[in-house]
């Protein structure tokens, strides 16, 4: 069995001091496998956004560990965390945080000229940039502005820029929650095709119909996970009506 990529014990955070404080995660324990494609589930407070940002490198819990590709990042500091974000994670958001000012080309460049390590120059960046935005079919808006993009091609320059420096894992929040219905499924299509080819993803979402599209569903709710277990939930999913997908 391969060893877990992102591997969480007793993980707690909480927010504010006493009768303030607010266990935003109450003890979760949580394992994914390389090449696993799982959604975290779970109504407005419910934790999943929190665990995210601690995944991700975001923040650091109160308590518990946090090991990625074996390494324990739970309590390094802000320039380490940095480094570790750009080495081994992409990020992929609703809100698409792309620059404004920047083309999709040099959007997608950002992460390489962040990227300590990495010793190639802007015409091979570029080069590299280029190609990424064809594989999520963007070869013909190069050089178009966020302005210039739909919702749904704007997402593709934020997969592409998130690919660019081979992450270890793809962390996905509410990717699709900004897209029409035609937008949505192209950006799952997309996702499906890098877990295909062996891309480990990790989705938070609301919505029934996208968390459909995972291996593997999490529930979580007042900061603890409440169910994961694969068969049971996607039977829980498919039983949805149509009418409630997508619902908050």
């Amino acid at each position: 069995m391969s060893e877990p990529i992102i591997d969480v014990k007793s993980l707690r955070k909480v927010y504010g001091k006493g009768d303030a404080a607010v266990n935003a995660l109450d003890g979760v324990d949580l394992q994914i496998l390389p090449g696993e494609f799982v959604a975290i589930m779970g109504p407005s407070g419910s934790g999943k956004s929190t665990l995210m940002n601690i995944i991700g490198c975001l923040d650091i819990p109160t308590s518990g560990e946090y090991y990625l590709n074996g390494k324990n990042v739970s309590q390094l500091d802000k320039n380490n965390l940095a480094g570790i974000r750009n080495n081994n994670l992409g990020f992929i958001f609703q809100s698409f945080n792309l620059l404004p000012r920047l083309t999709a080309v040099e959007n997608v460049m950002l992460p390489m000229i962040y990227q300590h390590n990495n010793t190639d120059g802007k015409q091979t960046q570029k080069v590299r940039a280029q190609k990424m935005l064809e594989i999520v079919g963007l070869g013909e808006r190069l050089h178009h502005r966020p302005s210039e993009l739909s919702g749904g091609q704007q997402q593709r320059v934020a997969i592409a820029r998130a690919l660019i420096n081979n992450p270890s894992v793809i962390l996905a929040d509410e990717p699709t929650g900004n897209l029409d219905s035609h937008s949505n499924l192209e950006i799952l299509n997309i996702l499906h095709q890098l877990h295909d080819q062996g891309a480990t993803i990790v989705m938070v979402t609301h919505a029934f119909d996208v968390a459909k599209h995972a291996d593997r569903v999490i529930n979580m709710l007042d900061g603890k996970i409440t169910s994961d277990d694969k068969e049971k939930n996607k039977n829980f999913l498919e039983t949805q009506p149509v009418e409630e997908m997508g619902v908050a």
